[in-house]
């Protein structure tokens, strides 16, 4: 029994955020933030929560697997931003879905590799036979914990959901997942205070975002190498096998950087970081769902994702779409 992805959705907020808007707003310029991350604009969540944006993704992906909700006997939820402490937000969107069947849900925390380990998680689940209906969201409302006065990180941030549903198939569809993780590198990218660790911070709303950037991108793009290598030895096959690269959409450099590994064309390479930003754990499947809807992703076509994000984690996915 094997896993495959039947339907992708996804949803970005309303209000949007260009470059020119934060020239206003902290000592940076449009070419500034252009040249050195690719970003042009990113979407900004109002009065939303996290599953609140995750659900209108979540519809739309069953909309496309021709599922209803109560069809889903799995839910799991990548974010760092989660709405409460708890419940989880999987259970918020469980709720708001209408399922009613007693599906497992739960949300996992791998920053802006998160949905790369809450795909290769629900592929365990459906081999091991017990689950046979999964709901993989990636969301974010990272603009709620981006310190609007530091130029050097509130260019980078957007909100935004993905998802997609993985059915059991007797048909090979998520091919390897690869997830990995050094706490070592904690101080690098991290956000600043939590429940038990400078709560003062978090209840005072001064927990935000911090990084240490040069440093991330020389870690970020010598790891994603890695696991590109990783990636293709574990299923025997050439980088000139991969159709399309669906790369977190962290900065334009990092994308090349990982394509140039590939000896791939930018031609065959979903970037959306210039509409979108980093959404974190929301920009792989933001990103499949735009390649899959404007029609480039065709099934049968051979997929590479993969991620970095903070604690350091890493991680990627092979997929016959």
């Amino acid at each position: 029994m094997f896993s495959r992805i039947t339907g992708t959705g996804s949803y970005l907020p309303e209000k949007i955020l260009t470059n020119h808007d934060l020239e206003k707003m902290v000592d940076t310029t449009d070419q500034w933030i252009l040249e050195r991350t690719g970003i042009q604009k990113r979407h900004i969540a109002e009065n939303q929560t996290t599953s609140e944006l995750a659900e209108v993704a979540a519809l739309n992906a069953l909309e496309m697997a021709g599922k209803s909700a109560n069809d889903v006997d799995l839910i799991i939820f990548a974010t760092t931003t989660p709405d409460l402490i708890f419940p989880s937000s999987a259970c918020l969107l469980q709720k708001r879905l209408g399922i009613n069947n007693g599906a497992a849900a739960f949300d996992i925390q791998a920053v802006c590799t998160g949905f790369v380990y809450a795909l290769a998680t629900a592929d365990k689940f459906i081999r091991s036979g017990s689950h046979q209906c999964a709901l993989v969201i990636g969301a974010e409302t990272l603009s709620n914990i981006v310190d609007w006065s530091d130029r050097g990180t509130c260019v980078l941030f957007g909100d935004g959901a993905g998802a997609v549903v993985l059915e059991a198939s007797e048909e090979a569809g998520i091919l390897s997942t690869h997830i990995h993780a050094d706490g070592t590198f904690e101080d690098l990218l991290k956000v600043n205070a939590g429940v038990s660790s400078n709560y003062e911070r978090l209840k005072a709303g001064e927990a935000f975002i911090q990084m240490r950037g040069n440093e991330v991108f020389r870690m970020a793009v010598k790891t994603l190498g890695r696991i590109v290598d990783e990636t293709l030895a574990a299923n025997n096959l050439q980088k000139t096998d991969i159709d399309w690269l669906v790369p977190h959409q962290a900065n334009i450099r990092i994308i090349n950087a990982t394509a140039k590994k590939l000896k791939m064309s930018l031609d065959n390479v979903v970037i959306t970081v210039d509409q979108h930003g980093n959404t974190s754990g929301a920009s792989i499947p933001l990103a499949l769902d735009t390649a899959v809807r404007d029609g480039r992703i065709q099934r049968g076509d051979t997929l590479l994702l993969e991620g970095f994000g903070g604690g350091f984690t890493w991680g990627s996915a092979l997929v016959k779409f």
